[in-house]
């Protein structure tokens, strides 16, 4: 207690309790012990203090500095003096030498570095935190006081680290929850399976602030590897396959995630590109105990360990992501089924109304055919049978076109300019703002109150390349709302000429940072291409000039229908 501190240092209990509020005021770790080994230099009269956080393999790492200017501390780490003092001093006990020269133990008389006393100590702030402080050039000597004065601040320093634990965990909560909202909002729209993936990984990467994020599934023959990887190093780990032995594995058969605090220095590793990580984290991806997948997070070499508090909300938003993948693997089978239902619908209209027609008429000329051929048929008789045979087959094209034009959606009978402005207002709500729309014809811009072009833009582009534009406009919004991040998009279309020499042009042009290049999942770019080569036309997706965003150039040719 303070009453107990006999104060034989220069410092009073006033610079004790600054020192305490101090602490207090700091709601980051690396913060507080920034300010715990300044007050520690400052209380004991230190002219430097070093401070060093000592991981589970008992390396120190992660040194502060006090009295230092940038170049010196340059000088010490380039030096390896820094690390130098630790390893010369005792790592389980207070020492503290007020005589360099005559101690020749500790091996300071011949450094680099000229100081004429030190103090070391172990510090336990906090349960999960341990550290090493290293004070030295004291105006005067180190006593048992300057211990007394360390431990009070010690647990000062102590209750500010909970402080600012559980800010961390509230606000690492707050992040994971809205991250999981995120996914199940986005998946529950139309999102096909390697687009839910990668956007599952690209989320949890920037929510727990992680340097890659691995989705490991099912793969060829009983094995499983990944096949989502995004962030560094994700193209040297798609593909890896996962030993049956492995971490992954083991997560995956026990439902229940770990926490690995360096691959690279973990004694077994049988997936050797991890050696290139330093802390890990496994969440199975649970749904109704049973494992589909593994998320694996991953940082670089040095970087803090991944918080034990960040494991079950990792557990809890991979088994969302795994019940949200399957509803879109549901979803999936249910189109797979309704396709076949709608196809065996076709197929019984085609033959019950349309071939039955035909093949009567078929049978009629065949008969025809065989009496003409006899000559048992006139002219009159001849012309009479070839219009019934011609009116048969006009019946049979009209069932025909009457079968395809069910299976349009009712909304494909809307107006173009009508369609494209729904497609703008709904973008509304996954953008989080409001689209631009330009469309012009022939270079003239139309209103919605030019209702002549109006009608001449429905003239001039038929059904077929209709749907066509809206799919490249809906597509075009969804990757800017999914990979963008931008605050601004406009959709240009043009339509110049008529047919057969005309051409209709889409662009949806954004300022955000843009599809990578390099991306080899594009199934929805790559749906837009199939379009517009079946139109006669191509697609492309290019960085703006000022490579402050993306554009999406879509174009075909004008045919008649």
């Amino acid at each position: 207690m303070l009453k107990d501190f006999n104060l034989r240092s220069s410092s009073d209990p006033t610079s004790l309790v600054s020192a305490t509020l101090g602490l207090a005021r700091q709601l980051e770790v690396g913060e507080i012990l920034q300010e715990f080994v300044d007050q520690a230099s400052q209380l004991t009269n230190s002219r430097f203090g070093m401070l060093a956080t000592v991981d589970t393999w008992g390396y120190p790492t992660n040194f502060l500095y006090h009295g230092f200017s940038l170049e010196e501390q340059k000088q010490l780490t380039q030096a390896g003096l820094h690390a130098h003092f630790f390893a010369k001093v005792p790592d389980d006990q207070t020492i503290f030498v007020n005589d360099i020269t005559a101690s020749a133990q500790t091996d300071f008389a011949t450094s680099s570095f000229p100081i004429r006393n030190f103090y070391s100590c172990p510090v336990q702030l906090h349960s999960q935190v341990n550290v090493r402080i290293f004070l030295a050039d004291k105006f005067g000597d180190y006593t048992e006081a300057d211990t007394q004065l360390l431990t009070l601040l010690t647990q000062a320093a102590s209750v500010a680290i909970e402080n600012a634990r559980l800010y961390r965990e509230a606000q690492n909560r707050e992040r994971w929850i809205s991250a999981s909202q995120k996914i199940t909002s986005t998946l529950l729209h139309d999102t096909d399976e390697e687009e839910a993936l990668a956007l599952i990984a690209q989320t949890v990467l920037e929510v727990a602030q992680a340097d890659t994020a691995l989705i490991i599934l099912p793969s060829v023959g009983y094995t499983w590897a990944c096949e989502i990887a995004e962030g560094y190093l994700a193209p040297q780990m798609l593909g890896v396959v996962f030993p049956a032995e492995g971490r992954a594995m083991a997560v995956l058969s026990e439902g229940a995630g770990m926490i690995v605090d360096s691959l690279q220095r973990a004694s077994t590793m049988r997936v050797e590109q991890l050696r290139d990580f330093g802390p890990a984290l496994y969440a199975p991806m649970m749904n109704r105990e049973e494992g589909i997948g593994v998320l694996l997070l991953l940082r670089k070499p040095g970087a803090p360990e991944f918080e034990s508090d960040s494991l079950p909300l990792a557990e809890a938003l991979a088994s969302q992501a795994a019940f949200v993948l399957e509803v879109v693997s549901a979803r999936h089978l249910e189109d797979v089924a309704a396709f076949y239902d709608e196809r065996d619908r076709i197929g019984r209209d085609l033959h019950d109304f349309a071939i039955q027609q035909l093949f009567a008429t078929g049978m009629q000329l065949e008969a025809a055919k065989k009496r003409v051929t006899a000559g048992g048929m006139n002219n009159d008789e001849v012309v009479s049978l070839l219009q019934d045979s011609l009116t048969s087959v006009d019946e049979s094209v009209r069932q025909i076109r009457q079968i395809v034009h069910s299976l349009r959606d009712k909304d494909y009978d809307t107006e173009l300019l009508e369609r494209i402005q729904r497609e703008t207002s709904i973008a509304r709500t996954t953008l989080g703002f409001a689209p631009g729309l330009v469309i012009k014809v022939d270079g003239q811009v139309v209103s919605t109150e030019d209702e002549e072009l109006l009608v001449e833009v429905n003239n001039r582009i038929g059904a077929d390349l209709s749907d066509d534009i809206v799919a490249v406009i809906r597509e075009g919004i969804s990757n800017v709302a999914r990979h963008a991040k931008a605050t601004a998009a406009n959709i240009i279309v043009k339509v110049d000429g008529k047919a057969p020499q005309g051409q209709v042009t889409v662009r949806v042009i954004d300022n955000g940072r843009g599809i990578p290049l390099d991306r080899t999942r594009t199934s929805g770019l790559g749906n837009l291409r199939a379009r517009a080569r079946r139109q006669g036309g191509d697609c492309s997706v290019l960085p703006r000039e000022d490579t402050s965003g993306t554009i999406l150039t879509w174009y075909a040719p004008i045919f008649d229908e």
